[in-house]
């Protein structure tokens, strides 16, 4: 009986991820990048809605080029600057406090108070999503 090895169990190793590819997005995950383009949208309907004619078309294109730049650099997957996750987390919340002030703005203050608590809700489970 001596000549048995000492066998201990192990658990079973978490099946391996292909390189080049990121988990599958969740449920929260969609939701809060929804919100993200219903932010960007809001930002074109504010330009085009909230100013006269020639000022329309500036800022009717410039609020969403600047918001989707904003987002691009610090909050996306692929972001251009590495941040800590509490200034992601300020940024996006910048875009969303942004989006609800433009609906508020615009005359909409429902609108505004639904997408800002709901952005934020889904914004702020995400990102614990992926902090975890």
């Amino acid at each position: 009986m001596s000549d048995l090895p000492n066998v201990r169990p192990a658990q079973p190793e978490a099946p391996q991820q292909a390189p080049g590819t990121r988990p599958a997005l969740s449920p929260i995950e969609l939701l809060a990048f929804a919100c993200q383009l219903f932010a960007f949208a809001t930002f074109a309907i504010w330009g085009f809605a909230a100013w006269d004619f020639p000022g329309n078309i500036v800022a009717g294109i410039a609020a969403p080029v600047a918001a989707v730049l904003l987002w691009a650099l610090f909050v996306s997957p692929r972001a251009v600057f590495v941040v800590h996750p509490f200034v992601r987390a300020l940024v996006e919340l910048f875009v969303y406090a942004s989006a609800t002030i433009a609906w508020w703005s615009m005359g909409h203050a429902w609108i505004g108070l639904v997408f800002g608590v709901v952005a934020v809700t889904f914004g702020l489970l995400s990102g614990r999503r992926r902090l975890a």
